[in-house]
């Protein structure tokens, strides 16, 4: 078994990701293609009389630090066509100077409000400043569109969000229980530990196939794994990433990866991960409550031998869905 690798928050800290509470109605009300979120507050979070912590919304505004999510453009209905948007800054002018963040100037997150039909993927950028890519809605509802940048003019991780809407028949699903475990693409994803509002906590990702570990986690991103996190009713925003140098090309871990994470505030999230194995990304899928009493944390990880030199097995380059 490798050492698992731990991880960290992406970009600012958890807290300033997350921290205020808004009406659900933010993430059901169906509004049309570019149509405006609620505008970013500050919450103090008060424990037993006293202020515990403040911080600033993110993830929900289309404005962030003077910078804007504007142009939205996309599919009306579910039919092939272009997901397409520019950011500004507050003079109004297209932005086109980026830093990259695990590979790449800009991570796109598509989710519907109801926290299905989730994508993370990454647009390209003409000379103009328009970003794009091939696009066709798999069910129609409303959605939150995420762009998660770093402007070169602040050096700064922001999150800009927009609401955009498929037309369709639409069903909302109706929310899942908790469940820490999910099968996908031939693969078994367990997690354990513990998501706290109160104090940083360890996560823990097992990934196994046929009940058996699996070693071969692949680099993607600069990373053995991402994770997102959306808190249920209103979708706020989180994205935690590897901590540490970035894998080596042509290295492997696993079975286990750990995140060290926060949550600003007690409730429901909804999580995503994705690893790649032999080429092709996977996602799966959990539903954790965050609670605001201070809990252990799981037993430290036995020394094993860390990130190795795949066998040669003829794997594909290629994968879908990212």
């Amino acid at each position: 078994m490798r050492l698992p690798v731990k991880l960290g928050l992406f970009g600012a800290g958890l807290a300033a990701l997350f921290a205020a509470s808004f009406a659900t109605a933010a993430a059901v009300v169906p509004v049309q293609a570019g149509g405006a979120s609620p505008q970013s507050t500050a919450e103090q979070i008060v424990d037993d009389g006293d202020v515990q912590k403040t911080a600033a919304v993110t993830g929900l505004s289309m404005e962030q630090d003077g910078f804007v999510l504007k142009d939205v453009t996309s599919p009306g209905t579910a039919q092939a066509g272009s997901l397409s948007f520019t950011i500004a800054d507050s003079g109004g002018k297209t932005v086109t100077d980026f830093q990259a963040s695990h590979d790449k100037k800009l991570h796109l997150i598509v989710v519907r409000t109801d926290g299905t039909q989730f994508r993370h993927v990454h647009p390209t950028m003409d000379d103009r400043g328009v970003w794009s890519l091939p696009w066709e809605w798999k069910a129609a509802g409303t959605y939150r569109v995420y762009a998660d940048i770093i402007p070169v003019a602040t050096g700064q991780n922001i999150t800009l969000t927009r609401l955009v809407q498929a037309g369709g028949e639409f069903t909302p699903a109706q929310p899942g229980p908790v469940s820490s475990a999910d099968d996908v693409g031939g693969f078994e994803v367990a997690l354990t530990g513990t998501l706290s509002a109160r104090e940083q906590a360890i996560l823990k990702v097992t990934v196994t196939r046929d009940g058996k570990p699996v070693t071969t986690l692949e680099p993607y991103l600069g990373s053995y794994g991402h994770l997102v996190a959306l808190r249920e009713g209103d979708l706020a925003y989180l994205h935690v990433h590897p901590q540490g140098e970035e894998p080596r090309p042509g290295t492997v871990s696993g079975p286990d990866v750990e995140f060290m994470t926060e949550a600003p505030t007690p409730g429901r999230y909804l999580l995503y991960l994705d690893f790649q194995v032999e080429g092709k990304v996977h996602t799966a899928e959990f539903v954790l409550d965050a609670s605001g009493a201070v809990t252990a944390q799981p037993e430290a990880p036995r020394e094993s031998a860390g990130p190795t030199q795949p066998a040669e097995s003829g794997k594909s380059a290629e994968h879908t869905g990212h």
